[in-house]
């Protein structure tokens, strides 16, 4: 099914570009700018089996977006930058911001070295528990999981099922399902027991995970000594926060800030939501991120930026640049608005 949504995705996008709609509904749909949306940023990887490609693209598939951008004379500005324009309604040029979740090791190793060759701006949200080295990057855990066995026994509400693993297609199979599955417990104790079980049960470390991909806190502290790096606060744990009581949303998200502020000893003003879609964070979360006194809170509802959305600080789309879909053509599409804009229905805001 997944891999069905993602053949219509791109044949969507195709046919945006090859019909030249996109030239045509730039004007109505690019609005003054964009956020754009990575995770790794790191040389492509051979394996048959990678679940979560969506979340890497690769040095050179950003060095062309980059590249694209110039092309047309878009401001490349920090989130600082961005939240000034839109407060103060300075749109006489188009302007993007590029931001990164998570804290990756790649980060720093990969996707600064080329935003340097641009003088770009980016914004690094860092999970808190992840750069102390205890991070549960579960959905990599489970591709761990899969990408080593042969089969998967596990029991789903009262069913004990036993997936096939032998092949890559049985493998991704298998990922979808229990990825769809851990989504959807009703709580992040649920999801820690069931991934640790499974991580137990078939000999990975998630903490020795969490260590090798993410940026320690010193190598948070290098990435931030550089000029173009601003740090941004990812909760502590990388939990769902529509899923969390209002006090625990309010404290993942204040203590996280207070960590990464102690460690950096530096303000840290922008926010970017755990999963950030419409199951993630709504209204209560964007209340609470307000209250919290961040400028910006980002989520991952895909779309441009209008002016609008100087009404909605914390509550701000996001363009992903998927690893599914690295191909240079498709960034007239993304920079006209006009593939979030059929996504969103062509509303301009949903801060809702």
């Amino acid at each position: 099914m997944k891999q069905l949504r993602n053949n219509v995705i791109r044949a969507g996008l195709g046919a945006l570009y090859f019909s030249g709609a996109h030239h045509l509904l730039r004007p109505l749909l690019s609005g003054v700018g964009a956020i754009f949306m990575l995770h790794h940023v790191r040389p492509a990887r051979d394996a048959a089996f990678q679940p979560n490609r969506h979340l890497e693209v690769t040095p050179d598939f950003l060095r062309a977006t980059l590249r694209h951008l110039r092309s047309r004379d878009i401001d490349i500005v920090s989130m600082d930058e961005l939240h000034e324009r839109l407060a103060q309604g300075r749109f006489t040029r188009r302007f993007a911001a590029f931001t990164l979740d998570d804290g990756y090791r790649d980060n720093l190793d990969h996707a600064l070295p080329v935003l340097r060759e641009f003088d770009a701006p980016l914004a690094v949200y860092v999970a808190s528990d992840f750069a102390e080295g205890t991070g549960r990057l579960w959905w990599t855990a489970l591709e761990a999981v899969i990408a080593g066995a042969e089969q998967i026994d596990v029991t789903i509400g009262d069913s004990a099922l036993r997936l096939d693993a032998t092949t890559p297609a049985a493998k991704q199979a298998a990922f979808d399902r229990l990825h769809d599955w851990l989504r959807a417990l009703p709580g992040e104790h649920d999801l820690s027991r069931e991934i640790a079980a499974l991580c137990a049960r078939h000999g990975v470390d998630m903490e020795a995970l969490c260590r090798t991909l993410c940026l320690s806190w010193d190598g948070v502290k290098q990435l931030a000594a550089d000029p173009l790096v601003t740090i941004g606060a990812h909760t502590i744990s990388h939990c769902n926060l529509a899923r969390q009581s209002e006090e625990i949303a309010a404290q993942e998200m204040a203590v996280s800030r207070a960590r990464i502020e102690q460690a950096l000893e530096r303000p840290v003003l922008h926010f970017a939501y755990p999963y950030g879609d419409r199951e993630a964070a709504g209204m209560r979360e964007f209340a609470l991120a307000a209250s919290a006194g961040f400028k910006t809170a980002v989520t991952t509802r895909p779309g441009m930026l209008f002016a609008e959305n100087a009404g909605h600080m914390t509550a701000l789309p996001r363009v992903s640049l998927n690893g599914n879909y690295q191909d240079a053509r498709i960034l007239p599409v993304l920079t006209s608005g006009a593939a979030t804009a059929m996504w969103n229905g062509f509303r301009r805001i949903a801060a809702a």
